[in-house]
């Protein structure tokens, strides 16, 4: 048996339609076939609020700072693991909190240290390691005695989290030279 509300609509465009009749029932028709090739066969056209929604829980971003904050740190893990899978968690972990503040504490305080340009952060950088590793030419290491003092105590505490957990890892030999290079490279980038 036939659906009524069909055999309602087909009565009416056969047997009582005039022409401007006919002209809205085929606009209607070429509408819901649209309709039908977009979203599928559901009644009517979708809500775009609804359908904002559904998109939004799908990407988990609930329609709030923390659910995007939550999805681009997802996103940041993803990428750090398949560009230096490397890492340990901890160093990824560490990395994400650097370069993904929680909303509650500044970038300056999660980085531990003043917002040191990324030139020059990259600079102490090489000057800490070329120390470290007896490299340092003695006047250089004297010339910055002289303006600064103690400079390797004052560089490691002015060094963001990540910075020392990687030069620790080197210096310890946990990671070759070509491997802090890399990883150094993508953490100062972040900076």
């Amino acid at each position: 048996m036939a659906n009524q509300e069909l055999v309602n609509a087909l009565d009416y465009i056969l047997n009582r339609c005039n022409e401007q009749d006919i002209d809205v029932v085929a606009a209607a028709v070429v509408r819901r076939r649209r309709d039908i090739a977009m979203f599928g066969n559901i009644p009517t056209a979708p809500n775009p609020r609804n359908l904002a929604k559904d998109i939004s829980a799908q990407f988990n971003i609930e329609g709030s700072m923390e659910g995007l904050r939550k999805s681009i740190q997802e996103f940041t893990i993803r990428t750090i693991k398949q560009q230096a899978p490397d890492l340990t968690d901890e160093q990824i972990e560490e990395l994400t909190r650097a370069w993904i503040p929680d909303g509650r504490r500044s970038r300056q305080t999660q980085c531990s240290g003043p917002g040191i340009p990324q030139d020059l952060l990259a600079s102490m950088v090489g000057q800490f390691v070329s120390f470290s590793l007896g490299r340092m030419e003695e006047e250089e290491d004297r010339a910055l005695r002289r303006e600064m003092g103690p400079w390797p105590d004052k560089y490691w505490k002015s060094f963001p989290q990540v910075i020392r957990l990687l030069l620790t890892d080197f210096l310890k030999g946990e990671i070759d030279e070509n491997d802090f290079n890399i990883r150094i490279g993508l953490a100062l980038q972040m900076q």
